[in-house]
This record gives C-alpha cells, sequence and structure tokens, in this order.
C-alpha cells in the first residue's frame, strides 16, 4: 500500500474511532441526564454535548457565542505533562516495549525536580534546567530497572513497569509524610520552591502556560527527527517491527530496548519536572496523577508517531476540559471521559477494526503497480 494510502486509512480509523467514541458518550449522556420525557433528555444532552463540544474554547450565552482566550490557553496548558509521556510512550512502544512506567515515572520526575528546586540553590535561568535534568535522570536510571530484567532475565516489562508505579508513589509518600513535609501547613506538602527554580508563564491570565509548553513543543521536533532520521530511531523501530529479523541483521537488540526505556523515562520525569515548576509552588501530589495513562492513548491516537502527539494531545485535553465544563454545568459526571478514552483505545486496539477497507486498499495499490508495470513494458 503506498504511503498516501496508508495516511489515509490511518485517518478514517482514527475519525471513525473518535466519532464512535463521542457516540457512545451521547448515548450515555441522554440514559444519565435529568427529565421526565424524551423531549426533555434530548435537551438536556444538547446542552450537555454543547459544554463537551463547543465551551472548551467558546463562550455561549445570549449575547451569542464568542471565543475565550483564557479557555484556549487552559487547553494549551493542560497539553503540557502528556505531550511528554505521549511522546515516552511512543518511542517505548515504537521499539514493542509495553512499558507502562511513565505514570510512575512523572511523579517521580515531579518529586525529584521539587526537591532540587527547594534545597540547591543556583542562578535563576540555571535553577529549572538543572531541575528538569534531575527528574528527567532520575527515571531514566529508574527505567533500567524494567529494561534489564527484559533483557537479562525475559521479565515482562509490562508488569514490572505497572508495580513500579505504586513503589514510586509509596516510597514518595512515605518520604514527604516522614521527613519532607512542610509541618506547619495543614495538608502534605513540601516547602515552597526557590523562587529561581520557577519557570516563567507565557501569559498572565491565571491559566498556568507556562514556557514548558515551548520546551514540550521543542522536545517533539527532536523526537520526530530522532525516530525518522537517525539511525538510532530507524534501529528501534525495526525492532518493534520484528524482533528476530533485526537481531538476524546484526542490530543490537538488548541495547536498544533499553535506550527506548531509557529514552521514554527521560521524557517522562521531564514532564513531571516541567508541569511542577511551572504550575506550581509545593510538592503536593499524594497519588499518580494520571498523566501517564493518557499518555498511553495519546501514543496509540498517534500510532507512535512523535510528529502527531500534540494533535492527540489537543484532543484530550480539550475533551478533559468538556467533561470538566458538563460536570459543572450539566451535571455530568466527568469520569464520562474515562469512557471515551477507553472506546478510543478498545478500537485502535482492535487489529480487525477496518481490517476489509486496509485490504481493498492493499489490492488497489498492487493492481495499480501492477498495471504501470505493464504499462512500463509496452512503451
Amino acid at each position: 500500500m503506498t504511503k498516501k494510502r496508508e495516511i489515509i486509512f490511518s485517518l478514517v480509523r482514527g475519525l471513525l474511532a473518535i466519532c464512535i467514541a463521542l457516540f457512545v458518550a451521547m448515548l450515555l449522556i441522554f440514559i444519565s441526564s435529568e427529565g421526565a420525557g424524551f423531549g426533555e433528555k434530548l435537551r438536556a444532552t444538547g446542552a450537555a454535548l454543547k459544554q463537551l463540544l463547543i465551551a472548551p474554547l467558546f463562550r455561549t450565552g445570549r449575547s451569542g457565542v464568542s471565543f475565550d482566550v483564557k479557555r484556549l490557553t487552559d487547553v494549551l496548558a493542560s497539553m503540557i505533562p502528556i505531550i511528554f509521556t505521549g511522546l515516552s510512550v511512543c518511542i517505548m512502544f515504537s521499539a514493542n516495549q509495553f512499558n507502562l512506567g511513565a505514570e510512575g515515572g512523572i511523579m517521580l520526575g515531579a518529586f525529584t525536580t521539587a526537591m532540587v528546586a527547594i534545597y540547591v540553590p543556583m542562578g535563576a535561568v540555571i535553577h529549572p534546567i538543572v531541575a528538569v535534568l534531575a527528574g528527567g535522570a532520575a527515571v531514566a536510571v529508574l527505567m533500567l530497572l524494567p529494561a534489564l530484567l527484559k533483557t537479562k532475565l525475559d521479565v515482562s516489562e509490562m508488569v514490572c513497569s505497572l508495580m513500579l508505579n505504586y513503589i514510586v508513589m509509596y516510597v514518595i509518600k512515605f518520604l514527604m509524610n516522614t521527613y519532607l513535609a512542610d509541618k506547619t501547613k495543614g495538608q502534605i506538602q513540601s516547602y515552597e520552591f526557590l523562587q529561581s527554580a520557577k519557570i516563567a508563564q507565557l501569559v498572565d491570565n491565571g491559566s498556568k502556560l507556562s514556557v514548558g509548553f515551548l520546551v514540550a513543543l521543542v522536545v517533539v521536533v527532536i523526537c520526530g527527527l530522532f525516530m525518522f532520521n537517525t539511525r538510532w530511531g530507524y534501529t528501534i523501530r525495526m525492532i518493534g517491527l520484528n524482533q528476530d529479523f533485526s537481531r538476524y541483521s546484526g542490530m543490537k537488540v538488548a541495547g536498544v530496548i533499553v535506550l527506548s526505556q531509557v529514552l521514554g523515562g527521560f521524557l517522562a520525569g521531564m514532564g513531571g519536572g516541567i508541569e511542577m515548576l511551572g504550575r506550581y509552588n509545593t510538592f503536593s501530589w499524594s497519588a499518580l496523577p494520571g498523566y501517564g495513562w493518557t499518555g498511553i492513548t495519546i501514543a496509540i491516537l498517534a500510532g507512535n508517531n512523535p510528529w502527531l502527539v500534540p494533535l492527540a494531545s489537543f484532543f484530550l485535553a480539550y475533551l478533559t476540559k468538556g467533561c470538566e465544563l458538563m460536570a459543572t454545568y450539566a451535571n455530568v459526571p466527568a469520569q464520562l471521559l474515562d469512557i471515551v478514552q477507553g472506546v478510543i483505545f478498545l478500537f485502535f486496539a482492535a487489529e480487525q477494526f477496518l481490517s476489509r477497507y486496509r485490504q481493498k486498499l492493499v489490492v488497489k495499490s498492487a493492481q495499480e503497480e501492477l498495471a504501470g508495470k505493464e504499462g512500463a513494458k509496452h512503451a
């Protein structure tokens, strides 16, 4: 199948999965909406869908519909951590390594960055850079564990990394409760970050859209170039497609498996650090933040292509904002987002979804190629 048709198939498949997920969401909204009759339920469903699909960027009222810059910046700000976890999962999944450690990784990266921001004074420019890199390095080292267990003992990286998430969470909770919390506060939180460590805001409208958003876009470009324009990126993708063939071709499979998971961990840790210094003044996370699980959905939506991660991140950030507005103004549970993500995940993971359509495209491409060769012979 030609590259153009492959892209068209991926877009059609993705859009159809999203449409089915939104249709399921609409049915659930209709069922759970308040109203005595069909008409009332339909109006309530329409009002809820308006909050889900329109309100994240536009204000609606008696005066009409108006674009809201604050809501746009809220959506962009919420994209920052999930861009990093999406890239993290993309790289690991591209090597056929189903490492789920981005969730614990982003928490460890945020915690490590916060500790550097509190206890290691530096200059105003260098401080956030060092703190974020420290967060990334901590998670990269952590990801060595599932990577080495996979290559040396053939331990499932999925199970190992999943358990690591909760080990990370409880170790951080223990350290915070026992040693690092500011006891003068009414909740478990660290001391405030030094002013020199904070990441500057891009806009001053309360949205917490920091310079970290620009850093995330730069990292997208770097990851895209790495995966598609370097020998290491090509090796990662080849091992993901066929590990045995790659091994027989002389590729260092074990080393690349370790590399993919270490790079993925570093990106997740960076995301946690940037989110922490750009949005918060203290570290107060007491549970896994959920950004890593969202990153898995983003990687699936993007087809493990780093260039498409920002689009997938915007889509999920937009849905998240819409679900929050629905919960506030339309009395619809915010957990609806989890259902939408689950349906999208289901259809993207189903290999037979639209398989007949793909087969037709393959046959058509082959027929055109044969016809072109026959035409060249008679020319």
